[in-house]
């Protein structure tokens, strides 16, 4: 080997050891942010009884935050290359880690719903912005390994959120919730700083105002009606019209972005077969399905099987073994069977795997129940992997702020609706029993329906070519002589 071969070989080597640590760091910001989201709900009736008021008053904390949260992310693509991705993901971070210390310092409502609006719009800005620094960092080849791991805050975090939130909750107080965000957000500004680079568009061009408002409110709208959908009991009108608005204002806003010369999101992504269908088409429908599943579990341990929080959290901890479990096999996997045949067969694995679900019984042995939670928490961490990796395997330079814009919104949009599908087809089932509250038959259903649209599709990414992705992967089609 010469000695520029070996010098050669060593910049590559650096190069990898620098993409991991940068997808490291802002997997550590993930984290925070993810964690924060899902470890509140559990405290909330103490919050009320903290603040005076009733339980379903705090729901307006989670509403708000999810709101503020809509209408920033459009903004975020064009901030960072108009002020650097790097001092926009640090001033995302500290003014989350800033809102969540004033959170749990709250005193009264009020403040409380102030702050939760103020780290809405820094958790806008820190995915999209975090997910675009780890492709500019890391190579083709090394962009499996860079998204798994900024990938596995959002498959974990969810899964011990409420059982971390419930332990703290029970044991310090509903202040630390909120308070245990400071030491992470500071540990992560410290590691951006340090492992960081900073990089700048050249040109990006003036904000696009008109977009940014049609955008921001149209996903706000599809988001609050979405939100309503699972816990408003003052009939169909507000949410169809807000569903209505949602819809108008995003076609709208597709109309414009296409129209003018230099909009705030670049949709040329969606051309671009690999990244429409894993975050438009069938990524959209495979994440509603995998989503509804953290929702519908907890509710069926604890409604259908009658257990306490603790006990069905240690059902839920199974379920995130097994999404940790997966990420060391994931990109030799794909290497040897490439992007298609993971979506398709591991998708539909996943799919079978909730349908499943809706089977299990208080009568269902224990081991059981612990290998299919496993089974479906290993196949939901390879098919989140593999869709946030394909998205972005194929996107230029120039489309990275907007096609990362773009999967963040489309993101938000599919977790929403697998919860809202989940919670009808739980409150219709009731329905037609005439009672108020689900049994376990009426969970039966929800997992069978979230399942067949994961089956239906998993079956749609046997569509893609054979090739899809394989710079990424590495995988390469056999051809025949």
């Amino acid at each position: 080997m010469t000695t520029a071969e070996t010098s050669e070989n060593g910049q590559e080597a650096a190069g990898g050891r620098q993409a991991k640590i940068v997808a490291l760091v802002v997997a550590v910001s993930f984290f925070m942010q993810i964690l924060d989201g899902t470890i509140v709900t559990t405290s909330l009736p103490q919050m009320a009884a903290s603040f005076g008021v009733q339980p379903v008053s705090m729901s307006i904390g989670i509403t708000v935050y999810m709101l503020t949260m809509a209408a920033f992310i459009p903004l975020s693509g064009w901030l960072g290359d108009r002020f650097g991705a790097r001092r926009i993901f640090l001033m995302s971070i500290a003014v989350f880690t800033g809102a969540s210390l004033f959170c749990g310092l709250s005193g009264s409502l009020a403040e409380f719903v102030l702050w939760r609006a103020v780290q809405g719009a820094g958790s806008a800005l820190m995915t999209p912005v975090g997910r675009i620094i780890v492709l500019k960092n890391a190579r083709k080849s090394e962009l499996v390994q860079a998204i798994a791991l900024i990938t596995w805050p959002a498959l974990t975090a969810p899964v011990i959120g409420p059982v971390l939130g419930g332990f703290i909750t029970t044991y310090a107080s509903w202040h630390w919730n909120f308070l245990i965000n400071i030491p992470i957000g500071i540990l992560g500004i410290a590691l951006v700083l340090r492992f960081v680079p900073e990089q700048r568009e050249t040109n990006p061009g003036r904000l696009d105002l008109v977009g940014f408002v049609l955008s921001a409110a149209g996903l706000t709208f599809l988001l609050a009606a979405l939100e309503l959908s699972v816990k408003w009991d003052g009939g169909l009108l507000p949410i169809m019209s807000m569903l209505a608005a949602g819809i108008v204002l995003s076609v709208m806003a597709t109309r414009h972005f296409l129209a003018v010369d230099n909009p705030l999101l670049d949709l040329s992504a969606f051309r671009i077969q690999t990244f429409s269908m894993s975050t438009l088409s069938a990524g959209t429908a495979c994440r509603m399905a995998i989503n509804a599943t953290p929702f519908l579990l907890p509710l069926l341990f604890q409604l259908g099987f009658g257990l306490s929080s603790i006990a069905a959290g240690t059902y839920l901890l199974v379920y995130f073994l097994g999404n940790f479990s997966m990420k060391a096999v994931t990109t030799p996997l794909l290497r040897i069977f490439g992007f298609r045949a993971v979506l398709g067969v591991n998708g539909l694995i996943a799919a079978l795997s909730i349908v499943g679900c809706g089977f299990l019984s208080p009568q269902t042995p224990p081991f059981f129940i612990h290998a299919l939670l496993f089974l479906a928490g290993l196949s939901r961490s390879m098919e989140f992997t593999a869709l946030n990796t394909l998205a972005f395997a194929d996107i230029g330079p120039a489309q990275r702020s907007s096609a990362s814009t773009l999967s963040s919104m489309l993101q938000q949009v599919s977790m929403l609706l697998g919860v809202a599908v989940a919670a009808a087809v739980l409150n219709i089932a009731s329905a037609l029993r005439g009672a108020d509250n689900p049994v376990l038959a009426d969970f039966r259903w929800a997992f069978v329906v979230v399942g067949v649209i994961g089956v239906v599709s998993s079956l749609r990414f046997l569509q893609l070519p054979a090739e899809a992705g394989a710079e990424v992967s590495g995988h390469r089609k056999f051809q025949k002589n």
